[in-house]
């Protein structure tokens, strides 16, 4: 990534301008993430990427790239990037209203912003997150072969900064074969999880409270995980062994329960080991639709 006081843009060999963005204002947090960095478990990092990978893929086959590219996550909206040469573009993710050159725009759209444009993420009222592609993906500096941030490690480029100029790779041979894409709308309505209960469902006395009742999401949530809260009446988590459990390995959408009762469910910035006990973990199918749950939301565990 490269930081700059005002914009410039670099020239390509033959003269015209190079694709590159300009942020104007990254919102309360936007990062660089692509598919993550599998393979570096042996050197304790994890693998990190999109937190809702269904609409990080969308927003890249919108514009005809690779689903792995690197794009924009932004938390609850705010960004606002400029343009330095035509562009193609997607937004995708929590549906914060749009709007290019002024104009509103479509979600899940196919968007071909001209030289000079801004390309302006109101806050979305439902979801958390909300990915930009670009049509030859966000060309920053890989780290572990990954263009991810990944805020629990520190590792990958810098969370986005007003002034930051972003790169553009390479446009891809493929074209967008679609101007707008259905998808289902977000609601704030209880969002019922399929679990696998395991591998320390044994470590409580019962285990099967976990799919009573509800819980709500606290506002303890981010890319690491998802601290949950239940109602006082809801039959706690009792444990039946006290003793430390020793460190071992803790994959995406494990949920583990602290001392305190209150489960954390990991997303894409975990720990990849932990010494609590594992009561259950969800299906990688579900994990999309949490890593978009706010705060507040109930969330109501079955079995998968």
């Amino acid at each position: 990534m490269i930081r700059h006081s005002s914009l410039v843009y670099p020239a390509e060999p033959d003269g015209s301008a190079a694709a590159v963005l300009r942020v104007v204002a990254p919102g309360m947090l936007s990062t660089v993430q692509d598919s993550g960095r599998p393979g570096w478990f042996h050197a304790g990092v994890g693998v990190s990427g999109a937190a809702d990978r269904r609409s990080f893929t969308l927003a890249n086959r919108l514009v005809g790239n690779d689903e792995s590219a690197a794009a924009v996550e932004c938390l609850l909206g705010g960004l606002i990037l400029e343009f330095g040469a035509p562009a193609v573009v997607a937004v995708t993710g929590a549906p914060a209203p749009i709007t290019l050159g002024g104009r509103r725009a479509a979600h899940a759209s196919v968007l071909r912003p001209e030289p000079g444009q801004r390309l302006v993420l109101g806050m979305s009222s439902i979801g958390m997150r909300s990915y930009v592609a670009v049509r030859g993906g966000i060309a920053v500096p890989p780290v572990l072969g990954s263009r991810s941030r990944d805020t629990l490690a520190g590792i990958g480029p810098e969370p986005l900064r007003a002034s930051d100029v972003l790169p553009v790779g390479p446009p891809p041979r493929r074209w967008p074969e679609v101007d707008v894409a259905p998808v289902a709308p977000l609601t704030a309505d209880l969002l019922t999880v399929r679990v696998l209960l395991g591998p320390r469902q044994d470590w409580y006395e019962h285990p099967e409270n976990l799919f009573a009742g509800h819980w709500r999401v606290s506002a303890d949530t981010d890319r690491v995980g998802i601290r949950l809260e239940g109602d006082a009446d809801r039959p706690p988590l009792v444990r039946t062994d006290d003793n430390e459990l020793p460190t071992e390995g803790m994959p995406l959408g494990a949920i583990q329960v602290p001392p305190s009762g209150q489960p954390v469910v990991f997303l894409a910035d975990h720990p990849i080991t932990g010494g609590y006990p594992v009561i259950a973990t969800v299906l990688d199918a579900d994990i999309d639709a949490l890593a978009q749950a706010r705060p507040g939301r109930r969330i109501r565990f079955v079995r998968g």
